[in-house]
């Protein structure tokens, strides 16, 4: 079985765009730098259990924060951030 959340928390990255779309589906208006520090703190807070692989993508749910994570598992990018209702 992959541990993608060690895999993710040390290799995650960032595209221009992804700051953007994060900022417009969480509904704030955060630096880079922000946007950085919730992704890590979500994926240090998150149980691995919640580490779901669908496809090409790992889905990171954090109910405590209400955000799920879009990774793909392949590149370790960011795709998008999305509140859980």
């Amino acid at each position: 079985m992959t541990d993608y959340k060690t895999q993710i928390e040390n290799n995650i990255c960032y595209t221009d765009l992804v700051y953007e779309r994060i900022n417009k589906k969480l509904k704030t208006q955060l630096s880079k730098t922000q946007i950085e520090s919730l992704v890590q703190e979500i994926l240090r807070e998150t149980e691995t259990s919640q580490f779901l692989k669908k496809g090409k993508n790992v889905y990171i749910s954090n109910t405590v924060k209400n955000i799920r994570l879009a990774v793909n598992s392949y590149t370790n990018r960011l795709i998008t951030a999305d509140l859980i209702s």
